[in-house]
């Protein structure tokens, strides 16, 4: 179940490294707030799927419910029921609000995540 996957794991380092970019220098209304929660869901994935070879639907699907869970946790304000709330980190890792949208983002992230790994398995069968 556990082994290393060096391509996944050098793509997970550019979606982090264009996610670090987005949270640092883009201030707008949809890639920072929206691109950017559709990246989160495919940088899970890679950085897991570096570490973990189980079938791509169900990391993907895990990876979903995941970033699903932790809106959740925004909605019911766990930084602050943690007193976590003076800690930015815990702040920027957990969230602090909730929002329809970013479950969207999260499924756009997941869809194409299912996608793209369903076109480049039958890639491989040609």
């Amino acid at each position: 179940m556990l082994k290393f996957n060096i391509k996944s794991f050098l793509l997970s380092l550019l979606f982090l490294g264009s996610l670090i970019y987005i949270a640092l220098f883009v201030n707008d209304q949809f890639v920072r707030p929206f691109l950017g929660d559709v990246l989160v869901v495919g940088w899970l994935y890679l950085f897991a799927k570096s570490f973990i070879k189980i079938k791509n639907s169900t990391l993907a699907n895990s990876v979903l419910l995941f970033a699903c869970m932790i809106e959740v946790a925004q909605f019911f304000n766990l930084v602050t029921l943690l007193g976590l709330q003076h800690i930015k980190a815990a702040r920027i890792i957990i969230g602090s609000t909730f929002d329809w949208l970013d479950i969207l983002a999260y499924g756009i992230g997941w869809a194409c995540i299912l996608l793209i790994e369903f076109y480049r398995f039958k890639s491989k069968q040609l």
